[in-house]
């Protein structure tokens, strides 16, 4: 069950976010009622409001959807936070300045998942900065990675650098036991951010040869948690570095913020 505004979303309400595809969203793990970097979700969806629709959004109101949705949900759980403006038009997107809260609710996986193969790509999202619901790109990169017997695609620009992954933020752990995260446009994750405040860490750039001569590599985002990735292409990482069952653990002691 999907509501839009606290009441049962129905087809037609839907109609618009479906044919028009415009639209920017985050997604949260809930454990026991609370979430891992609560206050930085809120802060996103605040941020890309402004950079979508030009808006301001009550994520007091946000708060309050989600808690509703909540109720009666085993958990964990992920729930979703999509804004969209029902009124939104193709011939003019920029008159849309009324967003409405959507949120949704699944189960959610075992934590940690297991290590990610992941295809090297040549793509680039639109609007990396924003976590947005344009997302045929990406899932069609996956598609074709998975395809070719890998489990996700990994993102290369036209410049050569290595930015992200289909849903999730890579970084890779140096042959000196330093996590180095990709300085190239990206969506600014609420795990990456977590896990930046927490460990050691440098931003660089990284071409896709230089990736695969590290000592290890991970993905990260809320569904996932820190996950090994156990391949770029043919090159092989251990999937059990110290690092890696740091972080890991790190990610898992972060308490959670009430909703």
């Amino acid at each position: 069950m999907a509501t839009l505004d606290g009441k049962p979303a129905s087809a037609d309400d839907l109609l618009v976010l479906a044919l028009t595809n415009v639209g920017h969203f985050t997604s949260m793990r809930v454990e026991d009622g609370s979430i891992r970097g609560l206050t930085l979700h809120m802060e996103r969806l605040a941020r890309d409001c402004k950079i979508v629709w030009n808006a301001d959004l009550d994520t007091d109101r946000v708060r309050s959807y989600v808690r509703q949705a909540l109720e009666g949900q085993q958990t964990p759980c992920v729930v979703r936070v999509t804004i969209f403006d029902p009124k939104v038009d193709m011939g003019h997107p920029a008159e849309a300045h009324d967003p409405h809260i959507l949120v949704s609710v699944r189960k959610a996986g075992v934590l940690p998942p297991q290590p990610l193969r992941a295809k090297s790509m040549a793509y680039e999202r639109d609007l990396p900065e924003a976590k947005h619901i344009g997302l045929f790109g990406a899932l069609h990169a996956r598609g074709v990675a998975q395809r070719a017997d890998f489990d996700d695609a990994l993102f290369v620009g036209r410049d050569g650098l290595v930015s992200e992954g289909g849903t999730w933020n890579v970084a890779f752990v140096d042959q000196e036991g330093t996590v180095v995260w990709p300085q190239a446009p990206v969506l600014p994750g609420v795990t990456m951010a977590l896990l930046q405040q927490r460990s050691e860490h440098r931003v660089a750039t990284i071409t896709l040869d230089q990736a695969k001569g590290m000592a290890a590599a991970f993905a990260t985002n809320t569904s996932i948690g820190v996950r090994p990735l156990a391949a770029i292409d043919d090159t092989e990482f251990p999937v059990d570095h110290p690092v890696l069952t740091q972080l890991q653990e790190t990610y898992l002691s972060i308490p959670g913020e009430t909703l």
